[in-house]
């Protein structure tokens, strides 16, 4: 078995060598139950399995698919694509961009919540953990789910974009009226998977400093406009 075991639950147990509790709603299963399935998916599993019995790596295991998790897929409404999660200890939460409760905020979160305070007027938050978020629908998605600690791209191209690639390709597809929010040059190429007649793509800088200091990020609204979308088309806004 995989990370995910076929049960009426919405635990998993990645079984053999580690032991890893995995959670994931079970809608998002029943839509990529074929990708689970694929050769690629089974090497990425192994490697992960192995990654985390021979050395530190983040998010926890239960934490792994937080983001499927949090956000059903019949209730994903927005989507926010990050690259991978942040490799200091305790940091990172399954969610891209969120940290968990007590942590300092990264530079490129203290930049989110800046702009979310001159969008909306909502005062700059004491917790950085945006499970908030999720829980309404927002995917908070990074394109590779796994690191190693203190060591930046560690797991990428081993299979994580793959499969969130495929898990873009499938919100595309399957649903409507989505608010796909992509910052920064890697996710705005996530935009070629996106049909663009279905849904809306937003763009702009990444929230880092050194986007967002030359004036790529600040002053781009995209809190308030995915709501005035969300509006349009007879949806709650999210409460950012």
């Amino acid at each position: 078995m995989h990370f995910l075991c076929a049960r009426p639950t919405r635990s998993a147990v990645l079984k053999d060598d580690v032991a890893m509790s995995v959670n994931i709603h079970e809608s998002w299963k029943e839509h990529l139950k074929d990708e689970f399935a694929q050769p690629y998916f089974k090497a990425l599993t192994e490697f992960v399995k192995n990654e985390y019995a021979t050395h530190t790596c983040y998010p926890k295991g239960r934490d792994i698919f937080a983001a499927f998790d949090r956000s059903p897929f019949d209730k994903t409404q927005v989507v926010i694509i990050g690259q991978d999660p942040y490799h200091g200890p305790d940091q990172a939460n399954g969610l891209c961009f969120s940290v968990k409760d007590g942590i300092p905020h990264p530079p490129s979160l203290v930049n989110i919540f800046k702009e979310l305070e001159a969008d909306i007027g909502k005062p700059y938050p004491k917790s950085g953990n945006l499970e908030a978020w999720a829980d309404q629908g927002v995917l908070l998605l990074n394109a590779t789910l796994t690191v190693r600690a203190n060591q930046a791209g560690s797991h990428q191209n081993k299979g994580w974009e793959i499969f969130t690639d495929a898990v873009i390709k499938k919100l595309s597809e399957k649903k409507e009226g989505l608010v796909f929010l992509l910052w920064g040059g890697f996710a705005k190429k996530k935009a070629a998977l996106i049909d663009k007649h279905k849904h809306y793509v937003l763009t702009s800088g990444h929230p880092s400093p050194l986007s967002a200091n030359r004036g790529y990020w600040f002053g781009n609204k995209h809190f308030s406009k995915a709501n005035e979308i969300l509006a349009q088309n007879g949806k709650p806004p999210i409460n950012w």
